[in-house]
């Protein structure tokens, strides 16, 4: 295993070192939280300290309930936001398009994955709506315009939810009502994420803990580790990095044959989504891993079933295309030499497909 090259951050990357000590020493002191001893004080404070190191890093001067990672806090938002419509992109993650329900209206994407804004300000006409956006698509990368459709979400008396899960510690976050962010995508623990709330009155409470936001007994441990990871600066740090790493990617993938998926949009350093067209991502997937690289076909949450892609589908892949579409996702730690592999397997992978 010592061989193998990890590309698949976007799904989960490693934790780092800075946030196991943290766990590992919060462990330590280990009390429930909401317990009035002082040992159960001792862990309360050790939360409160981690949430606003989390707040901090992330530029939230607002609300922070500590959830058991993002699709948990989109959930609250999107089932408990006091507005009546729903409204969602068609490239969404999973967990948004079943936690807003089936009522809610979808916009539909242009060819490179960003939000027709005439069709969101048509939805917006309709009265006051929870809109959900991602802030970076984790299939394809893509940034959406969250600044010029928050502008318009607010102008119409409505509520922005984005989804920073792929952004979050990497990029500067968008002006929105909630906030959606995972510990695991950006060096913390598993098991861990946030709701960051502009205006707790526009959220139902449910009762229960985190100002009765959120029930269950608080992680006093992986809270500490997710603000370790965040003060760390590990993925901010790397960006510039990582930038110039995914352009060569791209540029070698291009000199392969290869495609890049919504190469004219705005998108993050950290993931890459290319294709060999006629190719088919089961097959790169395997031949890769039987060559010691990790990648994915797309979400986490739903390449093992190795259904067509939804997110490709919304932006009018074509189904040669998609069909050999895979991703691949960028850490901290990610080396040029192991680029350099990668593209050297890619290269002859996609001569044996032209070859078929």
């Amino acid at each position: 295993m010592s061989r193998r090259t990890y590309l698949d951050h976007a799904a989960t990357t490693p934790v780092l070192p800075e946030a196991r000590a943290a766990v590992a020493a919060a462990f330590e002191a280990w009390a429930n939280p909401s317990s009035p001893h002082a040992d159960g004080r001792a862990a309360r404070a050790a939360l409160e300290r981690a949430r606003e190191t989390i707040a901090e890093a992330l530029g939230w001067r607002h609300d922070v309930i500590l959830t058991s990672g993002a699709s948990e806090a989109v959930t609250i938002a999107a089932q408990r936001a006091k507005v009546p419509g729903r409204i969602l992109s068609a490239t969404e993650h999973d967990i948004v398009p079943y936690a807003m329900g089936e009522q809610a209206r979808v916009i539909s994407v242009d060819r490179e994955g960003v939000v027709d804004l005439a069709e969101l300000d048509a939805a917006l006409g309709a009265g006051p709506a929870l809109v959900a956006i991602q802030m970076v698509n984790n299939e394809t990368g893509v940034i959406q315009p969250l600044g010029e459709i928050g502008a318009r979400v607010r102008a119409a008396g409505s509520l922005l939810l984005a989804d920073c899960a792929q952004g979050a510690g990497k990029l500067d976050l968008p002006d929105a009502d909630f906030i959606a962010v995972s510990a695991h995508k950006l060096g913390g623990p598993p098991g861990v994420g946030a709701l960051l709330v502009r205006d707790l009155a526009t959220l139902e409470p449910s009762g229960g803990q985190e100002k009765g936001y959120r029930r269950g007994t608080q992680d006093m441990p992986s809270a500490t580790g997710f603000a370790a990871a965040l003060a760390s600066g590990a993925f901010r740090d790397a960006m510039p990095r990582l930038t110039a790493l995914r352009q060569q990617l791209e540029d070698d993938v291009r000199a392969a044959g290869g495609v890049i998926i919504a190469h004219n949009s705005p998108r993050i350093a950290t993931i890459g989504a290319v294709a060999i067209p006629g190719a088919s991502s089961a097959s790169l997937l395997v031949q890769l891993d039987l060559a010691g690289f990790a990648v994915s076909a797309g979400s986490a949450c739903s390449s093992g079933s190795m259904k067509p892609s939804r997110v490709l589908a919304a932006m009018g892949v074509a189904p040669d295309i998609a069909g050999g579409t895979i991703r691949i996702s960028f850490g901290p730690a990610t080396r040029e030499v192991e680029i350099d592999a990668f593209l050297a397997e890619f290269t002859r992978i996609a001569q044996r497909q032209r070859a078929a």
